[in-house]
């Protein structure tokens, strides 16, 4: 009975390139003027783990070529190479021409021959360079053993996983000479009742090299959590294994002649020397990978559930309490466990957007090359999680607005130093969650915008604009489309494209972008983002004979106002004093276009909302409740309108907007201003 691999091909390929992504950022940390022996460690290992998993595999070519640069690693760790940044730029090619094998070798395709040949080569050249010029790492005390005792025991399933124990052996052959003594387990069935998918065999193993012990238990990575593995120096070994033969590099090993091998079993091998135990949580803790197409219809159900149970909800509160307190109990149960549901389902869908930022060290590092600047890419909130589904459409956009950073707000090497700032500049990607709410900074230290040569354009353009227009309002001009101030054209940026996509797509998101910037000092462009495009907690709100919901998370009270409470300003507005604080109010009939504009403050509701660190009273008639729900866009189903951000479908099958708390705070403080 023969193992098909093939099921296992997308788990490799799923794991092999995150293992690749892991070796470019490693090799992005390298820093040729520091000791870099633990990065090396983490490029090697990732290496070693793609040529492995990818021999077992059959895919010869990943494994081959992916084997010369796990070798100039091994010689750069052992402080045979030093590293440089000629070096740096090497591997990183390398590490791309691992990416394009991997892919060609997923979609059957061709992988291009000459640049591997030609990156093979370099590789080699870069193994003849002298001894390093930086000091090796201090060799500890494993290094100078002069080989290790191994015993190897894997589980009887091994072979399941796709795992092969003879590529073990000869993996561990070429890091020295290797003797073996073979082991049968107690029990074996007949020979008609053997299982050709089961492992009935273990190993004792003698090892003489110079190779660590971290070197050798790489080798049984993939197999560590299948096996019984002791690992111990010669020197220390409880009792040396008798050298008996050397492992063949043959596919299946030849069959001992009687009496030549020593056969122990299995259940009466040496005790073993106490090993660490994993904690029961980290034993018990797994994962499995699933189709986003599968937890997109989970989220799809949920969220007809919860329209479903905002229906029953509806209906329950028509009825009498005495006479269907069952029925009510049920309905709120199923309320309690819907609103379970609904987080559980969407915890799966959320992401930290280390998901986007771990793809910008490497552009940002290419890019500054390029151009001939130094740039430091400064990251933080890595682990700010938000929806997939915007993750994957914000990829975009960001990388717009670093190349741009880069290549117009980043200063050349001479101009930074001329106007007194460190050579190197700083882009900072920054993200926090805030009001329900992900926001994501991209600021850089260079020059900044200037509001004189973005007039000039604008007005060159034909875009009429006032002199004492607000920076905000300036700033904006750069996001219409075709603008752009660049003096020159090139194949970076410039050619007055890309900005006004950047504001399209992230407010096809339900987004807002905004800038801010200091002349000479630098310029910062605000992402704010929801959370997730799916469901949300609302307070249903009435205004006149219709219904809004108002986002739970930018509530923060809800009161009925005194006449003592309400102030006038000018001829239309209007403030509310609230603790001493005076705010904006909003009559949401007047700015709506409904009957029952001009009512009486004192006399409606208002609902305080805060966005942005400002707050604003919102005027209506009737607080009708808080639910559960789920977020249609409107740009997909009608035409964007402002102050909404998106609509839901009630319980009883109407349609209600949802307000754009960020747009109605945002349009207060500009008719506050006026």
């Amino acid at each position: 009975m023969s193992i098909d691999l093939a099921r296992f091909h997308q788990a490799f390929f799923d794991e092999s390139f995150e293992r690749a992504d892991a070796m470019e950022q490693a090799l992005l940390r390298l820093d040729v003027q520091a000791d870099n022996g633990e990065v090396i460690h983490d490029i090697f290992r990732a290496a070693h783990s793609i040529k492995g998993g990818a021999a077992t595999f059959g895919f010869a070519a990943v494994a081959g070529f992916t084997h010369h640069l796990e070798t100039l690693l091994d010689s750069v760790r052992s402080g045979q190479r030093g590293v440089d940044a000629t070096l740096v730029e090497l591997m990183l090619r390398a590490a791309d021409h691992v990416r394009g094998l991997l892919v060609a070798a997923r979609d059957g395709g061709a992988c291009d021959e000459v640049l591997g040949a030609s990156l093979q080569a370099s590789l080699q050249a870069a193994l003849n360079v002298g001894p390093a010029t930086v000091a090796a790492q201090a060799a500890g005390p494993a290094q100078a053993t002069t080989g290790w005792t191994i015993r190897f025991v894997p589980r009887p399933d091994l072979f399941r996983s796709g795992n092969d124990p003879l590529r073990i052996l000869r993996e561990l052959a070429e890091l020295g000479t290797l003797h073996s003594e073979l082991e049968f387990a107690d029990g074996i069935p007949g020979f008609g009742a053997l299982d050709a998918e089961s492992c009935y065999l273990g190993w004792n193993l003698r090892l003489e090299t110079l190779a660590s012990e971290i070197e050798v238990r790489e080798l049984f990575a993939w197999v560590e959590d299948e096996c019984e593995l002791r690992i111990e120096p010669l020197a220390v070994a409880a009792a040396a294994v008798e050298p008996v033969a050397v492992v063949s590099e043959s596919a299946t090993p030849p069959a001992p002649a009687h009496g030549e091998d020593k056969v122990v079993p299995i259940g009466v091998a040496a005790p073993a020397r106490p090993q660490p135990q994993r904690s029961a949580a980290a034993a018990l803790e797994s994962s499995i990978r699933v189709s986003t197409n599968k937890i997109d219809g989970l989220i799809n159900l949920v969220g007809e559930l919860v329209i479903t149970q905002a229906s029953l909800s509806q209906y329950a509160q028509g009825l009498d309490p005495l006479g269907h307190e069952r029925l009510l109990s049920a309905v709120q149960q199923l309320e309690h466990t819907t609103r379970r549901l609904q987080e559980s389902v969407m915890s799966t869908r959320m992401l930290p957007i280390d998901a986007v930022f771990s793809r910008f060290p490497r552009m940002v590092h290419d890019l500054a090359t390029k151009l001939g600047k130094q740039v430091r890419l400064q990251t933080v909130g890595e682990g700010t999680e938000l929806d997939k589904s915007v993750i994957e459409r914000i990829g975009d956009p960001l990388t717009h607005l670093l190349r741009n950073a880069i290549d117009h707000g980043i200063e050349s090497i001479d101009d930074r130093v001329a106007a007194g700032k460190p050579a190197q500049g700083t882009v900072t990607l920054r993200a926090a969650h805030q009001a329900g709410q992900i926001v994501i900074d991209i600021a850089d230290d260079g020059r900044g915008l200037s509001r004189a040569r973005i007039l000039e354009k604008a007005r060159s353009n034909g875009i009429a604009v006032a002199d004492n227009a607000s920076d905000a309002d300036v700033w904006n001009l750069i996001f219409a489309p075709g603008f752009s101030t660049a003096s020159e054209v090139t194949d970076v940026s410039g050619r007055g494209v890309g900005m006004d996509v950047v504001k399209r797509n992230i407010l096809s998101l339900g987004g807002q972008v905004e800038l801010s910037s200091t002349e000479g000092q630098g310029a910062t462009v605000r992402i704010r983002l929801p959370l997730t495009l799916a469901i949300v907690d609302g307070m249903s709100v009435a205004v006149g004979e219709d219904t809004y919901i108002v986002p739970l998370s930018s509530v923060v009270e809800c009161l009925q106002p005194t006449v003592s409470q309400i102030k006038r300003i000018g001829v239309d507005a209007m403030l509310v004093a609230v603790r001493s604080e005076y705010l904006p109010l909003l009559d949401l009939h007047t700015l709506f276009g409904l009957p029952g504009a001009g009512r009486d403050a004192h006399e409606s509701i208002l609902v305080i909302v805060e966005a942005e660190g400002r707050k604003v009273a919102l005027q209506l008639d009737e607080l009708l409740g808080q639910q559960q729900v789920v977020i249609k866009s409107l740009e997909a189903n009608y035409r964007r309108l402002p102050l909404f951000s998106g609509a839901t479908i009630l319980g009883d099958g109407r349609v209600a907007l949802i307000l754009d708390i960020v747009e109605l705070v945002r349009g207060a403080g500009r008719a506050m201003a006026a």
